[in-house]
């Protein structure tokens, strides 16, 4: 029997969803954008069946090949009727009854659970799972009844289906691991939950055997004959694809089965058709040649008679006849189960027409007559373009769509959003400015007032800021002549009053009602400025303000003839939400706009054409001053602002002014790629406009409406006042409300629904100027004709208000022109020229396939459209602004196509997630102007897939080093929007009033429409599916300590660092760093970050026996979260936690050592003395001289073997820094550092000031004398031979080593453990850098574990700055056993985004007496400096030999692991080794005691 033998009734074979095939850019599409015959395929034959997939399942499933047999477990029920019995019966509610009856004599591996209820409802669902042990959560089967969804993959959600009062429904279980399966009733509607007493409903399956099969082919023909057979015995059902395929599968199954129970191949054949009877058939089987091939039991087929055979109905005349109910219907957008429901429907009634003696003639000629005829024809020949599902993407190289257009000041110096600060320079600071920036940030509490006065061509700042609740009031100036400020205070204005004695600066005059005071010369080496300045103090609420006058070369200087004053209140209302007075704004700009609102709010005219005008000064104020259009602009569009106010525009003077700003944007956008990604949202906001005609349609095209359809009255009329008195973007609301009201026969509720989910309620309606004050109230006989023009009318809407509107932004490039009646008359506009080969035919794909509903092919046609777009938009074209908003349309499309996509993900392989999640990192890719990281991610994953199509062992581990590093980047997306954004947003905000609620969400709501959502989302769903792969669990435990403590959640471990928590407490952080301290009184941190494990904070949590872990589950941290407050007991292993409740009673009597309080320290520093000598070779290192890092390394020299290097070393003694501090040329640093020392005890902000006043301290000409000597004997390169410039570079390193003493996080540790401060001596060991290609670090026991037979190692690419600093990501990570160092394992991959490189210098690493105490974690407290700044590279791990060569990295890992233990044993202790690899080659550059 031939493939095609009842290909009439194959309803299986639908291809083109199984196998995909290439575009080529042909098409047959029929007249109403469906593929030609799709709709009819149902009524030909195959030739072929799943032949291709066939072959794939054999070699997946063992069939065929070798003859060994195979546990098989098959997923179909055969075709015996099955018995069942009752499970169990059950009272749901009242009246309410449930009967549950199971099966298992379908076959030995399947079973069938059938469930009935006593109750009807269309929202009713079991909400089930499977169950493989007692003990384990819910399994959710990949066999599912129709309609089945994953709820938050935890369990199936089902829908029963209503049978009179009654519901049932039937599930089939085909894993014979399956021991039980356990479920809830729920009426989602109602929200009703019916339970087993408060319990699930437990129902327990009949033992099912695993059957073994044999290697045996089924032939192909039989199981096409048990396919039709089994959709026979179903009724015949129109399948859709999916079912399809599962159908022939189930066949498939059940003839496999029956083989394995006995029965021969040829028992089949002879069961299943005559096997005399071998010829194919060519064209319509005869419906008794498939009778003679099913068995006589079997045998339902009825012959069809003659005449309906005859006059069979052709199918063009079918396709006409679907196209005239298409038109009825408003031309709707069918999916394509709808769409085969329509042809069947325009069969049937073509079909009655015959049955009533109609002939096909007469048929033809009813039908063809007049218009129908010529449109369908037409619609026939424009849509005949792609013949097939997918396009053919071409191939490109991902590097080719890099930009690294990060935003710049004007000054050309790169914005601070990445180093995480909210302010963003928008121009080059003067050192006045930068004086404010220094002390704004010192001070850390509210600017109260800010002030910069012009002096001629100079420049008076006077700032006032309230630290600790005094008001603080700082002078500066860039005069460069002496300045003596005549001063004084006041308690009302115009009052001046002599300053009391306790506020006067020293060297200050008093004077009668006044003082002097001369400013001081001030400078700054970190934010370089030099000013003259003067600082005063008060108390808060004794004086409100501070007169004052300048005298400078005995001239007296004035603020235009007045008085210089400065209120210390600011004199202006509290802003919202303390909006910082503007800071990290183009607050200039954003003033401006303030004042203008009330002139904006007159229409869109206005507020357009006052954009317009300020463009100019947004583009010269750089990133933020178009970050504040964009927020005013937001505010507008999301009704924040007002639209109209008392004045009547006309829409094509609205349409003239969208016109002219965007055409401005399009300048801008061609000249300042830095700022693209900003200026395509201002776009989208304000739509595109349109010169003359396309906005005058709006007025005109209302009148064509009510006059077509007679409708002038009522509603239609209202909003006709409305349109010509402003239109709006609301109106493309209304106009689709319209058009939801007619299609849903006439009903005001779905009206109304249209309205209100899209922000239009009744009470907007009124208050247009020109109000909406009716309900549309339409004929029946106006439907046709309304849906066609209002569908029109939306055209022309769209075309003025929306920015993202595929159709209108198409139409807008490929050109159309209209010169029929009504709609669009005149209205002409030209292709777009230059467009590329192919890119129309490529957009009309996309218009025909926009609704489909698997979306896969859809995204590829989408994203090939931007990629062909790209290249166009960097060039400056007159239609640029065109084809930008087509791209921001196919953007916008991407995001939403993506999100009807989710669906099709439920089921789908991690392999499909990864794919998708591709495409939606390209579509970011292609909108971000910074996508460095972005791209190399996208290369990320596409390695992954790779990987997983090789069936590599590691794909999934990689995988999740791929999506943590994706999240990171959408992380810093995130920060710039905050940072850019937010600022303006509250500010503004502030200004003009607009509602905190929106403020509060501002940059929340930016993000969440943007595809790095639709990312977010798709990693969420990969996530757990890769850890449960890679074996990772819910859990890195880094340090494994039990512990009980009361729940705090906390943003930052950061901003509690130097909390101490009275009782013991479990912080549960969203954010650690590495580099942060343990606040005391913590017993464990719990986050959701990633820091390494051998980070600062994780070694810290380990020295102080704290529980330190990551949690990758979002739920188990959400959990956590909620017991907040409450006592908690912690049981870690190595590689879970377990956690629960604990009763405060337990607290007292737990054995927890983490409940003791903490003993007092007994660790002591002693203090080193100067030596005599400024610097020392290696050979001269002693304890006395130096730390245990510098000694270390020295002991190392000559003992490790010649495989590992160890650099030359020279440092810098304990003492030199106290020395050089008491030198007579750093006497005036010493007074001042003396002074800060004693402010430290009050305030710890004094911590930055001693940093920067070490910076001033002046290089004895002895010390750079002997440095130099013992780094040229050593034979080291003296910085001094290549430059004066050079020795100062090397000295300023030196410095900022000696002043990490008082970083934040060193001085606290210190106190922490009652360390004497004073007492910590800082030596300086001097290397050369190694350029490394990788950096490492090594514990010779494992610290997760405790295993000392294993070594763990963390590697980064660059220098190790990146692992022991705090940078984002993790490292790779591997063990390996002490036993078999050739064969590391890899635990984990890299996720760092960044790596640091440098080329030949010198470091200058910290060396105190603090990393010599024994249980004190000292080391990685203080800094390590390079002479030279390091270069921050953006890595591409797809293309790292350690990530991609097996045995490179095997080679790599292996001898960081043997030079681990070597240094182990020389030491015989476990060590703590910090190295690099250069070349191959390994280098020791310190170790030291592991912790």
């Amino acid at each position: 029997m031939s493939n095609s033998s009842i290909g009439h009734h194959n309803l299986f074979h639908n291809q083109r969803l199984l196998r995909p095939v290439s575009l080529e850019h042909q098409s047959k599409l029929n007249s109403f954008g469906i593929v030609a015959n799709s709709l009819f395929k149902a009524a030909r034959r195959s030739s072929s069946f799943y032949r291709n997939d066939l072959k794939l399942r054999r070699s997946k499933s063992g069939i065929g090949g070798s003859r060994r047999s195979v546990i098989f477990t098959p997923r179909a029920v055969l075709s015996m009727e099955p018995s069942f019995e009752l499970a169990g019966k059950f009272n749901l509610d009242g009246n309410i009854q449930m009967q549950v009856f199971v099966s298992n004599s379908l076959a030995a591996s399947v079973a069938q659970i059938n469930i009935q209820v006593t109750y009807s409802s269309d929202s009713l669902l079991l909400h089930w799972g499977a169950i493989h042990d007692v003990k384990e959560k819910w399994v959710l089967p990949s066999r599912r009844p129709n309609g089945t969804k994953n709820y938050k993959n935890r369990a199936l959600r089902s829908p029963f289906i209503k049978s009179g009062s009654n519901s049932y429904i039937s599930i089939v279980i085909d894993d014979p691991a399956t021991q039980a399966v356990e479920f809830l009733v729920v009426d989602e509607a109602k929200n009703k939950w019916f339970k087993n007493n408060g319990q699930n409903f437990h129902i327990k399956l009949p033992i099912r055997e695993k059957l073994i099969i044999p290697n045996v082919s089924v032939p192909e023909e039989l199981v096409q004959i048990q396919a039709y057979l089994r959709w026979e015995r179903k009724g015949k059902q129109m399948y859709t694809p999916e079912q399809e395929k599962e159908e022939y599968e189930s066949a498939h199954f059940e003839l496999l089965e029956e083989v394995a129970r006995g029965t021969s191949i040829e028992d089949l054949r002879a069961r299943l058709s005559n096997k005399n009877d071998r010829r194919e058939i060519k064209e319509e089987p005869s419906v008794s040649k498939i009778k003679s091939r099913i068995p006589d039991d079997r045998r339902e087929i009825k012959e069809p008679s003659v005449s309906k055979i005859k006059n069979r109905i052709p199918d063009d005349l079918v396709q006409i006849q679907a196209y005239v109910r298409w038109e009825k219907a408003g031309k709707p957008n069918y999916s394509r189960e709808q769409q085969l429901r329509e042809f069947e429907k325009a069969r049937e009634e073509l079909q009655t027409e015959l049955d009533k003696g109609v002939s096909i003639n007469e048929i033809q000629k009813k039908i063809t007559k007049g218009e129908i005829k010529t449109e369908v024809s037409n619609q026939l020949q424009n849509k005949r373009i792609f013949s097939t599902k997918r396009i053919q993407r071409k191939k490109r190289d991902i590097m080719q769509l890099v930009n690294k257009h990060a935003a710049k000041s004007v000054d050309d110096k790169v914005s601070k959003y990445a180093e995480g600060k909210a302010s963003v320079e928008s121009k080059v600071l003067n050192a006045v400015e930068l004086f404010a920036k220094e002390k704004e940030e010192h001070d850390g509490g509210a600017v109260l007032n800010k002030k910069i006065f012009k002096l001629a061509d100079k420049e008076l700042l006077v700032l006032v800021t309230k630290p600790g609740g005094k008001v603080k009031v700082h002078l500066a100036t860039d005069l460069e002549q002496p300045v003596t400020l005549h001063w004084a205070l006041s308690k009302k204005a115009g009052e001046w009053l002599e300053p009391p004695p306790n506020v006067l600066p020293p060297g200050s005059i008093s004077l009668q009602v006044a003082a002097e005071t001369q400013l001081k010369n001030e400078s700054s080496t970190e934010f370089s400025y030099q000013v003259q300045s003067f600082e005063m103090e008060i108390e808060k609420d004794t004086f409100i303000g501070m007169p004052f006058v300048l005298l400078s070369n005995g001239r007296w200087m004035k603020n235009n003839g007045s008085d210089f004053y400065i209120e210390f209140g600011g004199g202006s209302k509290h802003i919202q939400k303390d909006a910082s007075d503007g800071i990290g704004t183009a607050k200039a700009l954003l003033d401006t706009i303030a004042k203008m609102e009330s002139e904006a709010q007159k229409s869109f005219m206005h507020r357009f054409n006052i954009a317009a005008d300020l463009m100019d000064k947004a583009r010269d104020a750089g990133e933020l001053g178009l970050a504040g259009i964009f927020v005013w602009l937001r505010f507008m569009a999301t009704r924040q602002l007002i639209w109209n106010k008392n004045y009547n525009v006309k829409p094509r003077e609205i349409s003239k002014a969208q016109d002219r700003l965007t055409d401005l944007v399009q300048d801008i956008y061609a000249n300042n790629p830095q700022h693209r990604e900003l200026l395509r949202m201002v776009m989208f906001t304000v739509g595109r406009g349109g010169e003359g005609d396309v906005g005058q349609r709006i007025r005109d095209e209302i009148l064509v409406i009510q006059r077509n359809n007679d409708c002038k009255g009522g509603m239609m009329e209202e909003w006709h006042q409305k349109l010509h008195n402003n239109t709006s973007p609301d109106d493309v609301i209304i106009c689709q409300a319209l058009i939801d009201y007619i299609k849903s026969d006439f009903d005001v509720g779905v009206y109304w629904k249209t309205l209100n989910e899209n922000g239009i309620t009744k009470e907007r309606l009124l208050s247009y100027d020109r109000a909406i004050h009716s309900e549309p109230n339409f004929r029946r006989d106006q439907r046709d004709g309304l849906l066609r023009d209002l569908g029109n009318y939306m055209r022309t809407l769209k075309a003025v208000h929306s920015g993202a509107d595929l159709d209108s932004a198409i139409g807008n490039c490929m050109g159309y022109r209209s010169e029929g009646q009504g709609f669009m008359v005149g209205v002409q506009i030209n292709p777009v020229p230059g467009l590329p080969s192919g890119f129309p035919e490529l957009l009309q794909f996309l218009l025909e396939h926009i609704e489909d509903k698997n979306v896969e092919a859809l995204l590829e046609g989408l994203l090939e459209a931007r990629q062909e777009l790209r290249p166009l938009l960097f060039k400056s074209k007159d239609r640029l602004k065109d084809l930008l908003f087509l791209d921001i349309a196919l953007d916008s499309t991407v995001r939403t196509v993506i999100e009807r996509g989710y669906e099709e993900l439920n089921n789908a392989g991690p392999e499909k997630i990864m794919h998708f999640i591709t495409l939606v990192l390209e579509n970011l890719a292609l909108s971000s102007d910074d996508n460095e990281d972005l791209i190399y991610c996208l290369k990320g994953w596409k390695h992954a897939l790779s990987m997983s199509n090789r069936k590599s062992d590691h794909w999934a581990l990689f995988s999740k080093s791929v999506l943590d590093r994706t999240r990171l980047a959408l992380a810093s997306k995130a920060e710039w929007c905050q940072n850019v954004l937010q600022p303006s947003a509250e500010y503004l905000g502030s200004l003009l009033g607009v509602d905190q609620w929106a403020l509060n969400i501002f940059t929340e709501e930016i993000i969440r429409a943007g595809s790095a959502a639709a990312l977010s989302t798709l990693l969420n769903r990969l996530d757990p599916i890769l850890r449960q792969t890679a074996h990772l669990g819910s859990w890195q435990v880094i340090s494994p300590v039990e512990a009980v403590g009361y729940v705090v959640a906390v943003d930052e471990l950061l901003t509690v660092q130097n909390k101490t928590y009275k009782l013991p407490t479990i912080l549960v952080a969203k954010r650690v760093k590495g580099e942060e301290e343990i606040p005391d009184g913590t017993v464990a941190v719990l986050t959701p970050d990633m820091p390494d494990v051998l980070s600062h904070v994780s070694v810290r949590a380990r020295t102080s026996k704290v529980c330190f872990a990551t949690c990758f589950d979002p739920d188990i941290l959400a959990d956590l979260q909620a017991y907040e407050g409450k006592l908690l007991r912690l049981k870690p292993t190595s590689a879970d936690i377990a956690y629960s409740e604990v009763k405060v009673g337990e607290l007292a009597d737990s054995n927890s050592t983490n409940l003791k309080e903490v003993s007092p320290s007994h660790l002591k520093l002693v203090r080193k003395q100067f030596r005599g000598r400024y610097a020392i070779s290696s050979e001269e290192f002693t304890s006395e001289m130096v730390g245990a890092k510098s000694r270390n390394i020295s002991y190392l020299k000559g003992k490790v073997p010649s495989w590992i290097e160890i650099p030359t070393s020279v440092a810098l003694p304990f003492g030199v820094f106290e020395k050089v501090l008491n030198e007579d040329l750093n006497r005036e640093v010493a007074n001042k550092l003396q002074l800060l020392k004693k402010n430290l005890a009050e305030e710890f902000s004094a911590l930055r000031q001693i940093r920067r006043t070490v910076l001033q301290l002046a290089a004895p000409p002895q010390l750079v004398q002997e440095l130099k000597t013992k780094m040229q004997s050593s034979g080291m390169p003296w910085p001094g031979d290549e430059g004066v410039r050079r020795w100062e570079q090397a000295w300023m390193a030196i410095k900022k080593v000696w002043a990490s003493k008082w970083n934040e996080r060193a001085y606290f540790s210190t106190r922490k453990v009652k360390l004497d401060h004073d007492y910590l001596c800082m030596a300086v060991l001097v290397q050369e850098v190694i350029n490394a290609d990788y950096a490492f670090v090594i514990h010779t026991t494992n610290p997760s574990s405790r295993d000392s037979s294993e070594i763990y190692a963390e590697v980064v690419k660059g220098l190790g700055e990146t692992l022991v600093g705090a940078y984002p990501g993790r490292a790779l990570s591997f063990i390996c056993k002490k036993n078999d160092l050739n064969t590391p394992q890899v635990l984990g991959y890299p996720s760092k985004p960044f790596g640091l490189f440098i080329k030949h210098s010198i470091i200058f690493r910290s060396d105190s007496n603090g990393e010599d105490l024994e249980g004190y974690a000292g080391a990685g407290l203080y800094d390590s400096v390079p002479m030279d700044e390091e270069e921050k590279v953006v890595l591409d791990y797809s293309s790292d030999p350690l990530i991609t060569d097996d045995n490179f990295r095997r080679t790599i890992l292996s001898s960081i692991a043997r030079a681990g233990s070597v240094i182990e044993e020389l030491y015989g202790s476990p060590q703590d080794i910090e190295g690099v690899i250069r070349d191959g080659k390994v280098y020791v550059v310190q170790t030291r005691p592991q912790m």
